[in-house]
């Protein structure tokens, strides 16, 4: 095998690799962004739950106090 052909052999494996790295970060990220998706909508419902605890026990204050 000739060296120019062992060259374009060793660049085209490489450039294999460069894609394949770059489609598993973009995968990667994709699920980043999904899983701080899903975090903020927990989030959200988590405050919303606690929010209304708070007034359910503001209002049995109220309810006893009265």
């Amino acid at each position: 095998m000739s060296r120019l052909s062992v060259i374009a052999l060793s660049a085209a494996m490489l450039a294999g690799c460069g894609a394949e790295t770059a489609t598993t970060a973009a995968t990667v990220a994709t699920m980043k962004k999904q899983e701080l998706e899903q975090a903020q909508k927990t989030k959200e419902q988590m405050q919303q739950k606690i929010g209304e605890s708070m007034q359910q026990m503001q209002q049995s204050t109220q309810r006893a106090t009265d």
